[in-house]
């Protein structure tokens, strides 16, 4: 399936390695890098973004499913040192059909959610899931006047986006799939505030969303899963 990720802004919190291991299927590792203060640290992610574009190879775009907004918390994990990858504990998106889709061929855990999206010198973002109380962000994030750059090796922010596997969970068995796109260009969040209940809701954990980078995009090729061996 291609695919563009467009206006992405990568919010994330620190947790305990071992409680969010507590979280992972059998055969996953949670993987580490050091915050602030050295000490390693699993991270939590919500990542908002645009799809846009979206087809499947040799055949004609979905009309309802081409261009939506998606929300997705995430952390990152590995199979035995190798294979590093992403675990969603959920997404959201504002198309019905991507979501009754996605969870059919990727067996990833996507909702229906109420979104809005405006850009500019400030992205801003906003869902529901619909009633009252149910999960949901209000985001607002002043861009950087940095043009984005490549990430580097080694980088926390290289640990954060460069991920090419995706993992999910059907029926007590695990799966992968590999995720093409170039390197991301991305650059720190000159500012901004969330009100999220998003992470939580996935989780249970209450960490607070401390570090920020947003990047204009990428072109992607997602490839269908497969159960690991």
């Amino acid at each position: 399936m291609f695919q563009e990720w467009r206006d992405l802004v990568f919010l994330h919190a620190t947790a305990d390695p071992q409680a969010v291991q507590a979280l992972m299927p059998r055969g996953l590792t949670v993987d580490t890098f050091p915050d602030g203060t050295g000490n390693e640290r699993a991270w939590l992610g919500l990542v908002t973004f645009k799809m846009q574009n979206i087809r499947w190879r040799n055949a004609p775009p979905i009309p309802t499913a081409t261009n939506f907004l998606e929300y997705n918390v995430r952390t990152y994990v590995h199979r035995e040192g190798r294979d590093p990858g992403v675990w969603f504990f959920s997404l959201d998106a504002s198309s019905r059909l991507a979501v009754a889709g996605a969870r059919i061929s990727y067996s990833l855990p996507y909702f229906h959610a109420e979104m809005l999206h405006t850009s500019g010198q400030e992205v801003r973002y906003e869902s529901s899931r619909g009633r009252r109380g149910l999960p949901g962000v209000k985001l607002r994030a002043k861009l950087s006047a940095t043009t984005p750059t490549p990430t580097e090796p080694g980088t926390l922010g290289f640990f954060l986006a460069e991920r090419y596997r995706l993992y999910a969970s059907r029926r007590g068995a695990l799966l992968t799939g590999l995720v093409a796109h170039a390197p991301y260009e991305v650059s720190e969040l000159a500012d901004w505030t969330v009100e999220d209940t998003l992470v939580e809701a996935g989780t249970g954990l209450s960490v607070p969303l401390s570090h920020g980078l947003y990047s204009p995009g990428v072109r992607v090729e997602v490839f269908p899963v497969q159960k690991v061996r």
